[in-house]
């Protein structure tokens, strides 16, 4: 158990219990590392999207990093004021299994879905690991541009005759993948990451297959690739093509589609990370259930308005914990509060590499929460009984209804409730 704030008599105790012991449903997240290569990524990933160098050199002094050093500290049961060193070396030393179990048991998720298409795919647990430390069995989102990638290698350039034919079997493979996938139940939703690649600027027509246009960007990019060990999709033509096979399979096999939008790493470009650039795409696509990822950071408001006015669009408030600082949480939860259905807001942790992001992405969010609600219950704008229901429904109703999970809510028992009056999880 770790502490949260100390209770006292200006604390609404309902809503606090509710937001730090409601069980949640991880609407987007990733695998963890294998305990063999947990030295093979920089520790500070946990906290910032900075690379190489300017990772270690300046992800330490953020107050992203500065708030994880001290949550990680109550977590592992260090002295108060351990560094971020300390707590680096805690992590390399403490026994992996334990520590997953610590992190999870302490952030009171009860269902991850995992995007299983991250480049490192061969230093990564495979999805079902994954139950040992969550109560309801982990659900697959299917990363698209990772099957794209593996299809296009294994079984279009192994036997690339022409452009068309290429082509249409690309088409097919996808499809069936896709269909199969889904059919069977082992996938709850896609997910693009159209945004790293080619922007979100998806024109709202597709291309069909006898497009000269197509035609030869498939061409190009088979003679760019033909002879690479690693496909990367970042031809814009074709991951436009992508998507809209996606969208349309998404709506047939009623499922929801998950867009990363906003914040990233530094080879995505920050105006065409903007969720308006979607809007033509979503308007084409009335019967496809869109999740916008990341609250869309820094673009939220434009998100909440996509949200409010599309009924076919849902946001997520991922990856902004641990990476925003506490303030800034507050105020993208208060953005997004302005104009979206609260029925349509779901908390992701964006978890990844490491346990610990799970557990910071958990007790952040939870903290985020209750601080803004009980903030608008004290203005007397709502009761504590609907900021009740709001925390259980971004948690996991809203979640579990959209994405089809079927699941019960495993709530602490009365033990664990009355600790949360001085802790959270």
């Amino acid at each position: 158990m770790t502490m949260s704030m100390p209770y006292a008599s200006n604390v609404l105790q309902k809503l606090h219990t509710v937001a730090f012991t409601y069980p949640a449903i991880d609407n987007h997240a990733h695998a963890l590392l294998r305990p063999e290569n947990r030295t093979d990524v920089p520790f500070e990933g946990l906290v910032s999207h900075l690379q190489g160098e300017a990772l270690l050199k300046d992800a330490p002094h953020t107050l992203a990093c500065h708030r994880a050093t001290q949550q990680l500290s109550n977590l592992y049961g260090l002295a108060e004021g351990s560094s971020w060193e300390e707590v680096k070396a805690n992590h390399m030393t403490t026994d992996y299994t334990d520590l997953c179990s610590r992190s999870f048991g302490s952030s009171g998720i009860q269902c991850i879905l995992l995007d299983d298409g991250l480049g490192i795919k061969e230093m990564l647990q495979d999805i079902p690991w994954h139950d040992q430390f969550t109560q309801s069995p982990t659900r697959r989102v299917i990363r698209i541009e990772a099957v794209v990638e593996d299809i296009l290698r294994k079984k279009v350039f192994a036997n690339y005759r022409d452009p068309k034919s290429a082509l249409i079997t690309f088409t097919e493979e996808l499809k069936e993948y896709l269909a199969d996938h889904t059919r069977n139940g082992h996938a709850v939703a896609f997910k693009t990451v159209v945004c790293y690649r080619t922007g979100l600027a998806v024109p709202p027509k597709p291309l069909d297959l006898e497009s000269m246009e197509l035609l030869s960007a498939f061409s190009r990019f088979y003679s760019e690739h033909k002879d690479l060990p690693k496909i990367r999709l970042q031809e814009k033509v074709l991951n436009d093509y992508v998507v809209h096979l996606a969208m349309d399979l998404s709506a047939v096999y009623d499922i929801p589609i998950q867009f990363h939008t906003g914040l990233g790493d530094n080879d995505l470009l920050l105006d065409l990370a903007s969720p308006k650039h979607l809007q033509p795409l979503i308007k084409a696509y009335p019967k496809t259930k869109i999740v916008l990822l990341h609250a869309s950071y820094p673009y939220t408001r434009e998100a909440g308005y996509l949200t409010a006015i599309h009924p076919n669009v849902y946001l997520d408030f991922g990856e902004i914990v641990p990476y925003v600082s506490r303030c800034g949480q507050r105020a993208i939860i208060e953005q997004i509060l302005e104009l979206a259905p609260t029925n349509k807001i779901m908390w992701s942790s964006d978890g990844h590499i490491r346990p610990e992001s799970y557990y910071l992405g958990s007790i952040q969010a939870r903290e985020a929460l209750y601080e803004v609600l009980s903030n608008i219950v004290r203005a007397g704008e709502l009761s504590e009984a609907v900021a009740i229901d709001i925390v259980q429904k971004a948690l996991f109703h809203n979640a579990n209804r959209l994405y089809k999970l079927n699941l019960q809510p495993k709530v602490a028992d009365a033990h664990d409730k009355n600790r949360s009056r001085n802790t959270s999880f």
